[in-house]
């Protein structure tokens, strides 16, 4: 499996980094793309993007618009935006393919192929929720990073863990996060 993820401006970084890990630990082989926002927030939120780089089997500037990611001809499995801003939501949603991160998106969804937002940003306003319907009408799957309490987290890692294996199972990637149901 190839699958694409990248990471925004927003806070939540460690999903985009656990998301990595995750893959890697599945074999699969990522090309991460990273805005330089994301490498501001990543530096404040205690990220090394060395610990990104180390994850990726393939690492692109998001200057890098005509990287093989940017054609409808790169075969994928699906892309993941972890950490994804509403700015790149708003990108996306109104196909301003100004850089990497938009145009492999746009690219993805053109495609038919999966294309999962972890959108960060609270609270919404009217314009934010336009523009969420506007992505799952297009076809992108809007999973905001909301912590699941049902699953007795006893850590930070257990509730990004849990976030983290969701998204993935999205792209046909199993990894063991199913609630046990009431016992």
């Amino acid at each position: 499996m190839k699958v694409i993820v990248a990471f925004t401006g927003a806070s939540g970084q460690i999903y985009g980094l656990k998301i990595l890990e995750i893959l890697r630990d599945n074999g699969v082989e990522t090309h991460v793309i990273v805005s330089k926002a994301a490498t501001i927030t990543m530096n404040v939120e205690g990220i090394d993007i060395a610990q990104v780089k180390a994850n990726s089997s393939k690492f692109y500037s998001n200057d890098d618009i005509g990287a093989k990611l940017s054609s409808g001809s790169f075969k994928h499995d699906g892309m993941i935006i972890a950490p994804c801003s509403v700015k790149t939501a708003s990108s996306i949603a109104h196909g301003i393919t100004n850089n990497l991160i938009s145009r492999t998106a746009d690219v993805t969804l053109k495609e038919r192929r999966k294309l999962v937002l972890l959108v960060r940003e609270t609270p919404l306003h009217t314009g934010h929720l336009r523009t969420l319907l506007t992505l799952s009408e297009i076809g992108a799957i809007i999973m905001p990073p909301v912590p699941a309490f049902y699953i007795r987290p006893k850590s930070l890692d257990d509730i990004v863990t849990h976030t983290a294996a969701r998204a993935v199972s999205f792209l046909g990637i199993h990894v063991d996060y199913e609630w046990e149901g009431i016992v």
